[in-house]
């Protein structure tokens, strides 16, 4: 397992961090709501692990090195939470030696402000998730998605809050705009207040819209990338392809979230069956693979329902694909060309400034 700085900070998260949304039943419906299943439907097709079953699941990760755990106040009504919380006292583990990250946004409650990223929200929300974590700080506190009503300073000024009272210690953002970011990390310098480390966001070998203008927004302020349903919601597991439809008892099926262009990822399930068979390792491997050879990338969340398929997930920190590999699926992957990069293509200049030479 290797180790990588969150964000510009001094912290170390592992490559692969253990998502948690499988962790308890779904009874809050968030996922019911989204796709109109109920909530006995939505535990088959997510998860919905036993507490003796998360136990052994996080005691697995933690053996193969992963330090770093995310969550949500909403994921299983708060009992992610909860058994993440449980399974760290069931095993014994140390708080310093995990690195705990965990959300505030969505719907928590029926009231009109339990959500958002109010300061309000943000104070009530973050008391629940130490509570139910059974923790007095969280290490990473994460903003879950983009509140077009309050003011940035407004959250801002909450969470620097929160970071100096020690409840929090670094803070991070999910699902926003680019621009959205960039504004904030510029207010954060202008006030002194505490700045995004991390960007949690969507990216695979088959949706990699955020190397338009998430990328270069990571690498010029030195943003740790999160990276979040990495075989797209199971598309990109070896399971299904061309030749082979999702059941209708698979969570693709029930929940066909994140959408996914079919015919990006019928190109890029084909290449990565050929290089799978090569390394003589799962689709999956190769496709979580692939996104850890990304320079960009800090860690990749995986959230399995069994055994097998954590630890499956986990060898791909072994997997060293070749040169070769990667540029065959970065080609079978790549981007079509998008304004205004394709102009600033044929209108860029070299800009560096030629050697000084004395006398001239």
């Amino acid at each position: 397992m290797k180790y990588n700085q969150l964000g510009g900070t001094g912290l170390f998260v592992s490559q692969i961090c253990l998502g948690t949304m499988t962790f308890g039943s779904s009874k809050d419906g968030t996922w019911g709501n989204m796709s109109g299943l109920d909530a006995e439907s939505v535990d088959r097709a997510i998860g919905a692990l036993n507490q003796p079953t998360v136990d052994r699941m996080l005691a697995r990760a933690l053996a193969a090195g992963v330090n770093f755990i995310d969550t949500a106040d909403v994921y299983a009504g708060g009992q992610s939470e909860v058994r993440l919380g449980c399974a760290l006292k069931n095993l014994g583990i140390k708080r310093k030696d995990v690195v705990i990250a965990t959300k505030v946004f969505n719907p928590s409650g029926s009231g009109p402000n339990d959500r958002g990223a109010s300061r309000g929200h943000i104070m009530d929300a973050v008391r629940g998730s130490l509570e139910r974590l059974g923790t007095d700080y969280i290490d990473l506190y994460q903003i879950h998605g983009y509140d077009r009503v309050t003011p940035l300073e407004e959250s801002l000024r909450a969470l620097d809050d929160l970071q100096r009272q020690g409840l929090i210690r670094y803070i991070g953002v999910s699902n926003w705009y680019a621009y959205r970011i960039a504004k904030a990390l510029g207010l954060s310098a202008a006030k002194g207040l505490a700045r995004f480390e991390t960007l949690q966001a969507h990216y695979s070998i088959a949706a990699r819209d955020i190397e338009r203008e998430f990328v270069p927004l990571i690498d010029e302020e030195h943003l740790g990338l999160m990276v979040w349903s990495p075989l797209a919601g199971g598309l990109l597991s070896g399971k299904y392809g061309p030749d082979v439809d999702a059941p209708k008892d698979a969570r693709l099926a029930k929940i066909p979230y994140p959408p996914v262009d079919p015919y990006r990822a019928r190109a890029c399930i084909l290449a990565m069956r050929e290089v799978a068979k090569a390394h003589q390792v799962s689709v999956a491997r190769i496709a979580l693979a692939w996104l850890l050879a990304k320079p960009h990338v800090m860690s990749v969340i995986i959230g399995a329902r069994t055994e097998e398929q954590l630890a499956d997930n986990l060898a791909a920190a072994a997997l060293a694909l070749s040169a070769e590999d990667i540029a065959r699926l970065d080609e079978v992957s790549k981007l079509a060309p998008e304004y205004p990069a394709w102009s600033m293509s044929f209108k860029s200049v070299d800009r560096r400034p030629a050697p000084f030479e004395p006398g001239n």
